[in-house]
């Protein structure tokens, strides 16, 4: 006697990922996060170079005993916390209400 097939009661999640909504969720979120990773890396990268390549500049006085390296180096905090808050903003904005339309037509309740 053959077995049945099994029930799936959960959502779909082959024909969610293969949807309109979800081509352009990841579109957007991909638009935001690519750009800015490269952006962060690049001036991560220009203060690596600097600190290991132009240790003149770095070392020049700006007030006191704080130099231009230790105002780029607490800059690289700075960006980060700017950073986070920017994709927080447009993560609330963007992707957070195609993620609540996606989860509604696939009938996955908020939680």
């Amino acid at each position: 006697m053959p077995r049945p097939a099994p029930r799936n009661s959960g959502p779909d999640f082959a024909r969610i990922q293969n949807s309109l909504e979800f081509d352009e969720l990841r579109r957007r979120f991909r638009g935001f996060v690519f750009p800015t990773s490269v952006l962060f890396f690049v001036w991560y990268l220009t203060y690596v170079l600097l600190a290991a390549y132009a240790r003149g500049f770095m070392g020049l006085k700006v007030i006191g005993s704080i130099n231009v390296g230790l105002l780029l180096g607490l800059l690289q905090f700075v960006s980060t916390i700017v950073i986070t808050l920017c994709y927080l903003r447009f993560a609330r904005r963007h992707i957070d209400p195609r993620v609540r339309q996606i989860r509604s037509n696939a009938g996955i309740a908020d939680t």
